[in-house]
């Protein structure tokens, strides 16, 4: 789960940073390369939800956390793994209204295609604003984790920091 964590994070930032139309400037390969980042992005999102729905929440809050923080927890667990569900839902609701038939990495194929070029406008739409309301979480939920390490000093980062970051934590 540690590979699945640390995996997700480059690929997030990729998608904060990188556009669709960012690389249609650069030519089809790079159209083909961002598109194959978005399929081990949802195949990693929707593994990590799969464990979820099989395992429940792997972290526990710990002993240390009390009050505001004991509750906090397990809520931001929970909207990041349903939001990273959603955001891979709403990625299929994009292929399903296109006009055209689009692939995931030019391997799969998302869906055929409804033409429907008004609700895939919507669905474009709160995919974005899904993604970037997930993104901050993110943010709030690795924020979270460094306050557990500075303020508590309790172990949180260590568990899931992988071995070689150890000493500088």
């Amino acid at each position: 789960m540690k590979l699945l964590h640390w995996g997700m994070v480059p690929l997030f930032v990729w998608f904060l940073l990188v556009q669709p139309a960012d690389v249609a400037r650069v030519g089809p390969a790079a159209v083909r390369f961002h598109s194959v980042m978005g399929l081990v992005f949802v195949s990693a999102a929707l593994l990590w939800w799969v464990s979820y729905m099989r395992r429940g929440l792997l972290g526990r809050p710990g002993p240390k956390l009390a009050g505001w923080a004991r509750w906090l927890h397990p809520v931001l667990h929970k909207t990041l793994i349903w939001g990273i569900f959603g955001v891979a839902l709403t990625g299929l609701l994009i292929g399903v209204t296109s006009t055209v038939q689009l692939w995931a990495g030019g391997i799969v194929p998302i869906a055929v295609p409804l033409d429907m070029p008004r609700a895939n406008d919507l669905v474009g739409l709160i995919h974005s604003i899904e993604f970037y309301a997930l993104a901050s979480i993110a943010l709030a939920h690795a924020a979270f984790h460094i306050w557990r390490h500075l303020r508590l000093r309790d172990n949180a980062l260590r568990i899931m920091a992988p071995k070689v970051l150890h000493r500088f934590l």
